[in-house]
């Protein structure tokens, strides 16, 4: 299994001011710098990273900048994430555009792989159909993902309508999206990572490791919380997946790099142990 990190620490998770008016511009974007966040994610040992669509955006009118940067830094940008809320038919259109536009990005900065979230929990409550539509946008997303050469797959997450294990489990038998499971998200959500890596083995495309103090539910470097990922790397490796580890950590107190280092060291141990 090779190993990347997520640029998102290098700066503030959100989401584009464009979208609350325009639909089609709702990118997610961090405040940091991209070309920073390679070399140090490269420093820290990580051969691979993943970037949010709207950071890649950013860099789309002088691609070179950050090529060079992660060319410079041996680091490949190994994924892209997106999202949607999928659930309103009147605004799928403008969000599919939004999708096809990462999918371009990701052809243009060397990516193979699409992950996307969303699910939108409505004001009023959420339904069985909402469960169906977001299943058909996520297959719409993968045709897109295909027709650009890569492959999708789902991210569970804490504010969509795919929280909890059920939820999931709701949603995976409605679409053919891959499923790529975020340790800290599914524990938050009432599962146990392991546990539900297991259920979904034959759907596992891509994998997010992060880990969270269950008391307070703040994320943190792999090893400074709760989770078991001996049991997790264990599950992994049952579902006969062998490929990118994408560790992840949403904002860190002090220099991002320093969390990156932590994360890794804390992997290659428990890795040198499971594969011994």
């Amino acid at each position: 299994m090779e190993i990347g990190y997520h640029a998102q620490t290098w700066g503030s998770v959100a989401g584009h001011p464009g979208g609350v008016t325009s639909i089609k511009d709702l990118f997610y974007v961090t405040g940091g710098d991209m070309t920073v966040a390679a070399r140090e994610i490269g420093q820290a040992g990580y051969a691979g990273t993943e970037m949010f669509d709207g950071d890649l955006q950013k860099h789309a009118d002088e691609p070179s900048t950050l090529r060079d940067a992660l060319s410079a830094a041996g680091v490949e940008l190994v994924s892209v994430y997106a999202g949607a809320n999928f659930i309103y038919p009147d605004v799928l259109d403008d969000e599919l555009w939004r999708i096809t536009r990462a999918c371009e990005l990701a052809n243009m900065f060397g990516a193979e792989r699409l992950v996307v979230g969303g699910g939108s929990r409505r004001a009023t409550g959420t339904t069985d159909g909402d469960y169906t539509l977001l299943g058909e946008g996520l297959t719409k997303v993968v045709e897109i993902a295909a027709a650009h050469g890569l492959d999708a797959t789902y991210h569970p997450h804490l504010g969509t309508i795919v929280e909890s294990p059920d939820e999931l489990r709701t949603l995976m038998d409605r679409t053919s999206i891959g499923f790529c499971p975020d340790t800290a998200h599914l524990a938050a959500g009432g599962g146990d990572p392991a546990a539900v890596i297991r259920a979904h083995g034959d759907r596992v495309r891509h994998v997010h490791l992060k880990d969270i103090d269950m008391a307070t539910g703040r994320f943190l470097p792999l090893g400074s919380g709760d989770l078991d990922f001996a049991d997790i790397l264990r599950a992994i490796k049952e579902t006969g997946y062998d490929s990118w580890l994408m560790v992840e950590l949403d904002y860190y107190e002090g220099h991002p790099k320093d969390a990156a280092e932590i994360s890794k060291a804390y992997l290659h141990d428990l890795l040198s142990h499971i594969n011994a």
